[in-house]
């Protein structure tokens, strides 16, 4: 199957093997697909061409210009809620991945309850008080409630009243914030960022991890092609860190071997500061910058699983966009690290244990990320020839997630580019699997990609 071919199920004429029928048919009935959590956002469109999706197009969960999530300082917060609905917004706030470090408790009951309760107990960092009262009913119990409070406590109110005037004798008297509902969790996460963020802050950048269902899928590929994409075709600046310690291949496709790796902050993560991280990472271009894996069995390294949050932040901190190339498994540092990225990309071929394994990555992640979109499905390598294949529509159903890209099998363009220590769009820009990667670069940073056009030098030299 050549480059030219196209990148979706319809365009692949594959006989379904009755064998794997039977076994597609078998998991389809025992995969159900998990509860959406509420206030969940839906999971990404499926996408009908590969041409770069307009500006309006893009999701509407991305803040593309305001770099990574920020995870909450480890404060403690109390909310008090009047109405059901807010209760359980508040449970998803309370479960969300930003708040791992935060301890949220609930109560029901407003502020009458909270009067109660702070004159039982200490103070938190943080208040969260819903009211429905009439407004001078619900100011004069903030003044009440002033007089039990310590001072530097946050408060944040919450009502269903919109009004201006409410809102500036609620900021007289040194509430935090004013709140109007309805709410969405990831709404009331930013709120409560905001108000323990310093605004001198280090910016953080984006974080795009990419892990196969399964061995041999391509993830590493596809990974070193987005890093690429992204920083060369949709021009953002660009970190990729292979995390795959001993089978790391980003040095041998970006062909720039280098003695210092990402192993070398790994074991030192109190020392990896931005000035040790600055130099260990060598630059591939002016825009993507590598931390290379050593990908050598000479040691066993064996890393301590907060070294690898520390060594990330640290990169992140430096390069608004970061991709992850991880390691097929499943530990907990693969696991904290997956929950606390911004994307995350899966990657499958059209097989059974693709989908096993998919579905039960997706089905992880959905359940420790309730307010996060769905991993993004890429399924790579479809239409082998004389190979038994799920259709792409039954794989989705299964896994309950719509792929953004469907990649041919192209071992020619591939391979070629792998021999040459190239990336696709390198060899053959104007091939489809190289504009369906710069079309999820573009949706990931938010910008349009300027596909190069081939040379006439490069095609009369068939490159």
């Amino acid at each position: 199957m050549n480059e030219k071919k196209a990148l979706f199920e319809d365009d692949f004429e594959v006989d379904f093997d009755t064998d794997l029928d039977a076994a597609l048919s078998k998991v389809l009935e025992e995969a159900t697909p998990a509860e959406a959590p509420a206030d969940a956002p839906a999971s990404h469109p499926a996408p009908e061409t590969v041409q770069i999706p307009p500006h309006q197009a893009w999701e509407m969960f991305a803040d593309h210009g305001a770099g990574g999530a920020r995870a909450i300082p480890a404060i403690h917060a109390v909310a008090f809620c009047e109405n059901s609905e807010t209760l359980k917004m508040l449970g998803n706030v309370a479960a969300d991945r930003r708040m791992a470090q935060a301890r949220l408790d609930i109560e029901e009951g407003g502020l009458i309850r909270a009067m109660q309760y702070l004159g039982l107990n200490p103070t938190p960092n943080l208040l969260i008080l819903e009211s429905s009262a009439p407004v001078a009913t619900l100011l004069a119990q903030i003044d009440q409630l002033a007089s039990l409070c310590e001072e530097g406590v946050q408060v944040m109110v919450i009502g269903a009243a919109n009004d201006i005037a409410l809102y500036r004798q609620l900021m007289a008297r040194g509430v935090s914030d004013y709140l109007v509902l309805p709410l969405t969790p990831v709404q009331m996460v930013q709120s409560i960022g905001d108000l323990f963020t310093h605004p001198d802050a280090p910016f953080v950048g984006k974080s795009v991890s990419v892990i196969g269902a399964k061995g041999g899928v391509g993830a590493s590929t596809l990974a070193h092609n987005l890093a690429w994409a992204m920083a060369e075709n949709a021009s953002v600046n660009t970190s990729l860190i292979d995390l795959d310690l001993s089978f790391g291949t980003t040095a041998l496709d970006f062909n720039h071997e280098t003695s210092q790796t990402v192993a070398d902050a790994l074991l030192a993560p109190d020392r990896a500061d931005d000035a040790v991280i600055s130099r260990l990472l060598t630059k591939a271009t002016d825009r993507l910058s590598l931390f290379t894996a050593p990908a050598s069995l000479s040691q066993l390294i064996d890393v301590e699983p907060d070294a690898y949050a520390k060594v990330i932040d640290g990169v992140r901190r430096l390069i608004p966009y970061v991709v992850l190339d991880l390691p097929h498994g499943w530990s907990t540092w693969l696991s904290h690290t997956l929950v606390g990225s911004d994307e995350v990309i899966l990657v499958c071929q059209p097989d059974l244990a693709s989908l096993r394994n998919g579905k039960n990555i997706i089905d992880n992640l959905n359940a420790k990320r309730p307010n996060d979109a769905p991993p993004r499905l890429v399924m790579n390598m479809s239409g082998v020839p004389k190979r038994p294949e799920i259709p792409i529509k039954d794989f989705s159903a299964a896994i309950g997630v719509e792929p953004e890209i469907v990649l041919p099998f192209d071992p020619q363009l591939f391979g070629t580019a792998s021999n040459n220590g190239q990336m696709i769009s390198e060899t053959d820009p104007l091939a489809k699997p190289s504009q369906a990667i710069d079309a999820l670069a573009a949706r990931l940073t938010g910008r349009e990609v300027s596909q190069a056009k081939p040379s006439l030098l490069g095609k009369l030299l068939g490159k």
